[in-house]
């Protein structure tokens, strides 16, 4: 799995700066989302969300907006955004899912994170080109498969909580 490229906390916010904030730990992963729901979304080709437990999303911000959404799957999905800009920040998908899903494009240098899994490529737009050596899923994947043992002990304590 491949991690943030820097040792120090990756920054980022909205176009605006009324939010800002700080991501404390390394991802427990990077997808690049093709479904159609991120497509949608973001109004591009895919998402880079940054899976990360919330206690390591430093805000000194209030907390942004919120909207919920249903998903592909029919579950809900709750969008973070900055009310004055609009620019989403990060989501929570799932009832009851503790951890945030910040979208890398808001990072100051959002080239310090690269995807480690490509999921939902089956609605990838024809003219999206992977690398050779991407770890491609044509709809999600086996955690216990693709997941460090690191990363899946860190969530297994964010449920426990």
């Amino acid at each position: 799995m491949r991690k943030a490229r820097k040792a120090r906390a990756l920054e980022g916010g909205c176009a605006c700066g009324a939010h800002r904030y700080a991501l404390t730990a390394t991802p427990l992963i990077v997808h690049a989302c093709h479904c159609r729901d991120c497509q949608r979304l973001t109004g591009s080709a895919f998402v880079i969300n940054i899976w990360i437990e919330p206690e390591f999303v430093k805000t000194s911000s209030p907390e942004p907006a919120s909207y919920r959404l249903r998903g592909g799957s029919g579950a809900p999905h709750d969008v973070f955004f900055c009310a004055t800009c609009g620019t989403y920040l990060w989501s929570r998908y799932g009832r009851g899912t503790k951890s945030l899903f910040v979208r890398a494009g808001t990072l100051d240098e959002p080239d310090a994170v690269t995807p480690d899994v490509h999921i939902f490529t089956r609605t990838k737009l024809p003219w999206v080109v992977l690398p050779p050596d991407a770890r491609v899923f044509k709809s999600y994947y086996k955690m216990a498969k693709v997941w460090s043992p690191e990363s899946k002990a860190r969530l297994r304590r964010l449920v426990a909580r």
